[in-house]
Order: structure tokens, then sequence, then C-alpha cells
């Protein structure tokens, strides 16, 4: 991946869905627009810019931008905090622009780290920008059963991936009843990370496998979409205990850049949380008979 092409390509994208009438543009010639949405000279009369330096920008042409420049195109595109968020990283990719892709240690969680998962008492996790699983608690584990090989006795020496789950794996469906919206979120957020490190080998690697293998996948990274990731519900079917339906909250380690924590908890009373509680149960039952947690 290129900070300079994923940039034109994403204000592209941006530029195409918004339309003269959503800007307070007149529309004299509706017939002959060859473009869905705003003209680049139109986006740059609105920014306050040259066409031909806009024109440079969709090219990648970012290098020395100033953020009042950035502010004011987001401002003309509509923007909203996690798009401008991948402005802003792409432009310091750009800054950055190493000879060749940068390949990242494994991931791997501080003892600390994982005493602190372990002492949660609901499914908690560590996911690193490529969206592998990390690290978990023993719940954690038996919640993501399915994504192992052996969803009996997982392997949890090896990490698993999310996205490649979501769209590789035939079990995803059932595992997500709302699938459709759990892989434009894991492709919005892989893009996501991509822009905060778009030089990342592992990622880069990840979106060629995915974008070979699966047409779904393609599709969706072809949109170029993003989103932040902090808070809502979640709904899944473990093939041990049903319907699940959960509150999630994430949060980035400071301390280990790249990791992303999670926590699930289900509403309290609720059926799920009695699903929880039993998946728990199934969870110590594995660990006492000397399963893999």
């Amino acid at each position: 991946m290129d900070a300079r092409t994923e940039l034109g390509e994403f204000l592209t994208t941006r530029r195409a869905r918004i339309t003269p009438e959503q800007v307070g543009l007149p529309v004299y010639d509706a017939g002959k627009r060859r473009v869905p949405g705003l003209r680049r000279q139109e986006v740059a009369t609105l920014a306050g810019l040259s066409v031909d330096y806009y024109t440079q920008l969709e090219r990648g042409k970012a290098a020395g931008v100033s953020e009042s420049v950035l502010a004011a195109v987001a401002r003309v595109l509509r923007l909203d905090e996690a798009e401008r968020s991948h402005v802003a990283d792409l432009h310091r990719g750009i800054a950055t622009n190493p000879a060749r892709p940068r390949r990242r240690r494994p991931a791997t969680v501080r003892p600390m780290l994982q005493r602190l998962l372990d002492a949660f008492t609901a499914p908690a996790f560590v996911r690193n920008g490529r969206q592998d699983l990390v690290a978990a608690n023993a719940l954690g584990y038996a919640f993501y059963a399915p994504l192992y090989p052996d969803p009996a006795q997982p392997d949890t020496s090896r990490p698993v991936n999310f996205v490649r789950f979501c769209f590789l794996d035939p079990a995803a469906p059932e595992f997500y009843p709302d699938w459709d919206a759990m892989a434009d979120n894991a492709v919005n957020l892989l893009r996501t990370d991509a822009g905060r490190d778009p030089y990342d080998r592992g990622i880069t690697d990840l979106v060629g496998e995915l974008s070979v293998r699966s047409e779904e996948f393609r599709v969706r990274w072809a949109e170029h979409n993003v989103r932040l990731h902090h808070t809502g519900t979640k709904r899944f079917h473990h093939p041990v205990v049903g319907e699940l339906e959960v509150g999630y909250e994430t949060m980035p380690l400071p301390a280990d850049p790249g990791l992303v924590l999670t926590m699930y908890g289900p509403e309290p009373g609720s059926r799920s949380a009695d699903a929880l509680a039993l998946l728990a149960s199934w969870s110590a039952d594995r660990a006492g008979s000397g399963a893999t947690a």
C-alpha cells in the first residue's frame, strides 16, 4: 500500500458522494455532468484552493500541505471524525514515506497485561492493527472458539485473524447473525488501521490475500470507508450457548502502540447474561479436564 495513492483514492471516493445541491451549488448542466458527485473545480472553489492545487492533492502530492488546507477540504467533503483522522494519518504516512514496507515484530502482550485480562470476569481480548487476536482471558478464548480450526481445543499460541475468518470461513455467517454489518465493520476497521500505518507489511499482505480470495472483501475495500470503533452492541450465535447480544468497549493501549483492548458485557439479567455465565462454566470445565483454554 502507498499513502499517496490511498489519499488520492480516498478523496476521490468522498468527492463522488457529495452532490452540488448538498453544498448549495446551482446545477445548470445536470445532463452533461460526467461525475456522480462534485467536480474537482467545485471542491477547489469551495475550499478556497486553485484547481491545480486540489488536483495535485487528489494525486497524493500532499507533502508540505498545511493542516488548514486539509481542514478546508474535509469541511467541503463533509468528512466525519473517522474520515478526518484517516486523512491526517495518510498525510503523516506521506511525510514518513519509508523506502520499503516495514515488517513489524510479532505482537505479544506483557505479563502484566495478560494478568489484567485474566482478572476480568467478562470476555476480554487484545487485537493488533492487522486484527489478529493477540491475547485473551479464558472466557475470551471460549467466546471466540469458533474461529479456531478445532473449537473444542483451540491452539491459542497461534493467533487467529478476525477479518480472514469473516470472509473466508464458511462458519462466519452462522457465528455473525448480522454478517453484512460485521463484514463492513471488519473492512472499515482494517482500512482505518492501514491508514495509521500504510507501510505495515502484515496489513498489506492480509489485504492482498483477501482481495484475491474474496470478492465480498474486494468490493468493500474499494469503497475506502473507515470508522472508529469505541463502543456499541454486537450479536453472535455461539455454537455452545446460542444467541448472544453484548455491549463492547474498546480502548488503545498507549504503552503498547498498535494494540487495542476490547471487553464484552451483556445486559444484566438478560438471556445473554445467562448464556455468558453458561459459557464461563463450559470454559472452566474444559480447563479442568485439561483442554486448552
